[in-house]
């Protein structure tokens, strides 16, 4: 397989298919969450003869080439659907240090969330806080990124982070959070409230975009031994929004698929029988290896990606190949299954892995 590829023919109808059990796979489909800029960068500018755009969503004479650089990756790639994912002003301000990035194609700086303490620490915080109103952020960048699809390409869209995620990471920190559970359960519910109801409310307006396939939603909830809150607090301030943004999208014909990392064993009965997720993604072999999870699960929801991010930076090419194909064959069988990584294609994976693995799958038969 030359890639990127000369004549890409993407479905995402037959992909949704696929995902969904509704039809038999006649090849590998392909998903991910993101694609880091850089990774995106190296592949534009020394195999798409593309001048890259860094972003500036302030700026639309940057945004606008950002997102057809980004289009054009997806595409090339053998992508059916691109990821458009916080394609917006940021929705909640919040408390991050900074570092400097190590990586390959490192970025100039890298973000860590602050977990010791947040922006919201009392009803004082929360008053004070300047919240978003859905009503008013600018949806430009999706409506411009659906005009710009090719032919059979879909968008799958996320808002930015998810209901925990702008709670814990960004709003009020793992940390307090743990204390706020029991010490001002009134407080933790109205916040929640606040977050979902916006990013609700921002999944209602954009139903109706063009060549809009779904919803991808990343919304990391476990770490390698658990989940990060107890799963009866999850069940209670965070599923049900992930419930009603699901039945929005199933009421109107879309995917809801759901990113979270770690060990989500405990609340996977919650995600597949109350929540209805289509389909989840993000595995570690350390925690649930992805030929394990779609032997348990695989006959219920899709299974995107698996290959194991750890894998993928540490292994060379010769090894990579072979553990590729292993997942391929215990998992593309009987369909409900598209080839990833086990995260996202960051930018300290080695591109010439990220490259062999969407080889394998190209190359992958019965």
């Amino acid at each position: 397989m030359d890639l990127p590829l000369r004549d890409p023919k993407p479905d995402v109808e037959q992909f949704v298919g696929v995902i969904t059990g509704k039809r038999e796979p006649d090849r590998v489909h392909f998903a991910e969450l993101f694609l880091d800029n850089e990774t995106m960068q190296a592949i534009s500018e020394t195999y798409l003869n593309r001048e890259w755009v860094s972003p500036d969503l302030a700026n639309p004479a940057t945004f606008l080439p950002y997102f057809d650089n980004v289009i054009e990756c997806w595409y090339r790639l053998g992508y059916d659907y691109v990821w458009a994912g916080g394609w917006q002003e940021v929705l909640f301000q919040g408390k991050y240090r900074l570092g400097t990035d190590t990586a390959e194609r490192a970025k100039s700086t890298r973000i860590w969330m602050e977990e010791s303490e947040g922006i919201i620490g009392s009803w004082e915080d929360f008053e004070a806080y300047s919240w978003p109103d859905p009503e008013t952020v600018s949806l430009q960048a999706y409506e411009y990124a659906s005009s710009r699809l090719p032919e059979g390409m879909g968008l799958l869209v996320c808002f930015g982070q998810g209901q925990l995620e702008n709670v814990m990471n960004v709003l009020v920190g793992l940390e307090p959070l743990s204390y706020m559970l029991y010490e001002q359960p009134d407080l933790v519910e109205a916040i929640f409230e606040k977050v979902g109801r916006t990013l609700h409310r921002l999944s209602e307006r954009i139903i109706g975009l063009p060549k809009l396939a779904g919803f991808f939603q990343g919304d990391d909830m476990g770490y390698q031994s658990g989940t990060l809150i107890s799963p009866d607090h999850i069940r209670k301030y965070v599923l049900p929004w992930h419930k009603r943004i699901a039945q929005l999208a199933h009421d109107n014909g879309l995917l809801y698929i759901l990113h979270t990392c770690g060990n989500v064993e405990e609340i996977m009965e919650d995600l597949i029988e109350d929540v209805r997720i289509d389909a989840k993604h993000s595995f570690q072999d350390k925690i649930l290896p992805v030929g394990d999870f779609k032997e348990r699960y695989g006959d219920r929801i899709g299974v995107l990606g698996g290959v194991d991010v750890d894998k993928m930076c540490r292994m060379p090419e010769s090894e990579i190949r072979p553990y590729v194909r292993e997942i391929l064959d215990r998992c593309s069988p009987g369909g409900r299954y598209a080839l990833g990584t086990g995260n996202s294609v960051a930018n300290y994976i080695p591109l010439e892995n990220y490259l062999a693995m969407l080889d394998e799958g190209a190359r992958w038969t019965t």
